[in-house]
């Protein structure tokens, strides 16, 4: 089973290009962020045309995820737990059924910023939030994959040029002790256990040249449970999609599962 996740920064702005994508690498589940569009503005036919059951939680202009599955999508659920007044699209769930179910969330953690302000208090109670419902999940003792967009940096390595990030809220001493101390529960960043090493940026800023440069920053993680890790076979970021045309600041990074 190959799992991707790619935050496509507007899906319908990008609808060929992803669609482009999804043609030639076939995963058989995908995680979606920032489609930036309401439920009925998903471009489902497009995908289903091509295999895949799709469930959306969308918002209007901003956020949105998605799940897309070859096999059905069951016990989907819309929407981080622990907050009834967050009206914020950043999480979806579902268990993708088949011989061996794998349950497979797609995140779009908030990016914070500008730092002094309630966006990094919103980024820091949603990771608290998130850490909550992680502990629940991994009760279940099942194979679990958290996927997505999750505005951190873990460390001086995620980075080529860590300095430039001192002032921003993705690689804050809080944002990093959050993102490690949700890893403490049990979860396997796919990436460090299994990837190529420093240098597996999956975003390049639009601006400064950051592309040809390779001045980029990995943000989009893939982190499992201990059922899940133990049938991790590879990860790999396809940096090919960040060179096309018309492309989004994120590239896909796709864990395949034995």
């Amino acid at each position: 089973m190959r799992i991707a996740t790619w935050n496509v920064n507007s899906i319908n702005a990008r609808l060929e290009t992803v669609l482009r994508w999804f043609e030639a690498e076939r995963p058989d589940v995908a995680c979606l962020q920032e489609i930036k569009c309401v439920d009925e503005k998903f471009p489902a036919e497009a995908f289903e045309r091509l295999g895949y059951n799709v469930a959306v939680h969308g918002q209007k202009t901003y956020n949105g995820v998605a799940l897309l599955s070859r096999t059905p999508l069951e016990d989907v659920s819309r929407g981080l737990p622990g907050d009834e007044t967050d009206d914020q699209s950043r999480f979806i769930e579902a268990v993708v059924s088949g011989p061996r179910p794998v349950r497979v969330a797609s995140i779009y953690l908030p990016n914070g910023n500008p730092l002094g302000t309630e966006k990094f208090d919103y980024k820091l109670a949603w990771m608290e939030r998130l850490h909550r419902h992680a502990a629940e999940l991994l009760r279940l003792e099942e194979p679990l994959a958290l996927m997505g967009d999750y505005n951190v940096i873990p460390g001086p390595l995620d980075a080529a040029n860590p300095g430039e990030w001192t002032g921003d809220a993705l690689f804050q001493p809080e944002s990093r002790a959050a993102l490690r101390t949700l890893l403490w529960l049990g979860l396997t960043d796919a990436w460090t256990e299994v990837g190529e090493g420093p240098g597996g940026f999956t975003f390049w800023d639009y601006q400064a040249g950051a592309w040809p440069k390779n001045n980029g920053i990995r943000i989009d993680h893939a982190l499992l449970s201990p059922q899940a890790a133990d049938r991790l076979l590879s990860c790999r970021i396809d940096r090919a999609p960040r060179g096309w045309e018309k492309p989004s600041d994120h590239t896909p990074l796709i864990i395949q599962l034995n």
